[in-house]
């Protein structure tokens, strides 16, 4: 293919995960980029329910069309103590991606200025007045590029932020008898053997009958496949789940880490999603950030010649998470021990105020303080002397 037959876009997304859906959606209901030729590429057609996203919200969004099941009470658990937690003013929201994905293709089927090809990106190459993308059969140029392809070599391959882990297996079980409330969820019961990491069970009852269990960690490294499966025959066990058939399985690994993707962004490159920061460091929470920021982002290219660069803002947040993620990379067994704090007389809707970062100085502190001081400030003193 010579230069002549090289097709150009105004804007290029490399990847179609969360984020670059939730922003190409939200550029067509803005009706703002009607004039603008948009590229969507990723070697994934996303056909398949590759995981489950779950976010708490106060009122209806935009995203109530593929919501599959809200709750108004969660369960929170440790060894010694179980509560109870009444959310309002909040839902927690459960969102199968199969679904996500069939509802913005299907918006995005009938936009003639959109073009998704399902094609693997091999080379990104910004240029001074557009940018160059590759793919095995074809090659491309924008004058954005939107990229939420996750390179682990960028945050592996440094020490000056610690990076974790949000790994998981997950059954949709179906059980032969009514077992699950399905009028609360499971947030975290920290009641399953912590073996020296931050280790919980994850409850999402649709029935009386089914739902999806997983069992989470916060940790460094990865478990063998049949040491999560083990733990959630243990639990289901221990829930008086006797007999039942697992519906469908999911597997996942998030990284949790401050490290400033950001500072990758460029005059035409912006990274999103994973692979620009925008999963809630200190907890792996992805949905609710990228929906906030894939607002902004839409807003944002309104301006004249945007500079992606000058796109994001570090707030307060970025470092309580550095602290919590510290003290949890050093000492990865005191999760349990901190969450448990924040939860046993913490006010609820507060906690979920806090960790949409949506809370004043004020609040902040009503929050830190619910949490074991000691650690805290090793991990502040630790975090200034670097």
């Amino acid at each position: 293919m010579d230069s002549s037959q090289i097709k150009h876009f105004d804007y290029i997304f490399t990847g179609t995960g969360l984020s670059a859906l939730m922003t190409v959606y939200k550029m067509i209901q803005s009706q703002k980029f009607t004039d603008k030729s948009v590229l969507l590429l990723d070697e994934n057609s996303k056909k398949t329910n590759d995981r489950t996203w779950c976010f708490w919200s106060e009122k209806e969004t935009i995203w109530n069309p593929v919501i599959l099941k809200k709750w108004d009470s969660a369960l929170f658990a440790n060894e010694d103590f179980r509560r109870n937690l009444g959310l309002e003013p909040y839902q927690y929201n459960q969102i199968r991606a199969v679904d996500f994905y069939n509802f913005v293709f299907e918006v995005l089927s009938k936009q003639d200025n959109i073009t998704f090809l399902k094609e693997k990106v091999t080379d990104i190459n910004e240029l001074e007045t557009h940018v160059y993308v590759g793919t095995e059969e074809n090659r491309f140029t924008c004058n954005y590029l939107f990229n939420s392809i996750y390179t682990k070599a960028f945050v592996e391959n440094q020490t000056g932020y610690p990076v974790l882990q949000q790994h998981f297996t997950g059954w949709f079980v179906k059980s032969a008898n009514e077992i699950f409330n399905p009028e609360q969820a499971t947030f975290m019961d920290f009641s399953v053997e912590q073996k020296g990491n931050t280790r919980f069970m994850y409850v999402l009852p649709t029935s009386k009958t089914e739902a999806l269990v997983e069992y989470t960690l916060f940790s460094e490294k990865l478990l063998a496949k049949e040491d999560y499966e083990k733990e959630i025959e243990i639990y289901l066990k221990k829930l008086g789940v006797s007999q039942y058939k697992i519906q469908e399985k999911e597997h996942g690994s998030i990284p949790m880490t401050c490290f400033p993707f950001w500072k990758r962004n460029t005059k035409r490159v912006l990274n999103i999603g994973t692979a620009g920061g925008w999963t809630k460091a200190s907890t792996g929470y992805t949905f609710k950030n990228s929906d906030k920021k894939s607002s902004k982002l839409v807003a944002y290219l309104q301006n004249e010649n945007p500079k992606m660069a000058a796109f994001h803002k570090k707030s307060k947040f970025w470092f309580y998470d550095l602290l919590l993620l510290d003290i949890l990379y050093r000492h990865n067994e005191l999760g349990s021990s901190i969450f448990s704090s924040l939860f046993k007389k913490g006010n609820p809707a507060l906690i979920f105020k806090f960790l949409d970062e949506e809370t004043s100085l004020i609040e902040d502190l009503k929050v830190i303080l619910k949490c074991p001081k000691k650690p805290f400030i090793k991990a502040l003193f630790t975090v200034l002397m670097k």
